[in-house]
């Protein structure tokens, strides 16, 4: 039986390289969101961010950038509360 993860734990380098990767992005506005916000927190990543990182990339780019520019507010159906914070650091 696998381990549940400490999401609160530090994100190790080779899954902050993997969530980087998977955050690219097909418009330039939301590669710039990304960017600012990896420049800025990278190494204090955790687990729990990751993962709503994650959730987030699951959107469209048009989906994304509305959320990222405060046109519209994320679902309660796939948004919890992780993911409303993470949204909260990038807009920053």
């Amino acid at each position: 039986m696998e381990a549940t993860p400490d999401l609160d734990q530090r994100l190790s380098e080779r899954a902050l390289s993997k969530l980087k990767w998977r955050c690219r992005r097909g418009l330039l506005e939301n590669d710039l969101f990304i960017e600012r916000f990896f420049a800025r927190h990278e190494s204090s990543l955790t687990v729990r961010q990751a993962e709503a990182m994650g959730t987030l990339m699951d959107l469209s780019d048009h989906d994304l950038l509305d959320l990222f520019l405060q046109r519209k507010e994320p679902e309660p159906a796939w948004a919890g509360a992780d993911v409303v914070d993470l949204l909260r650091i990038i807009r920053v």
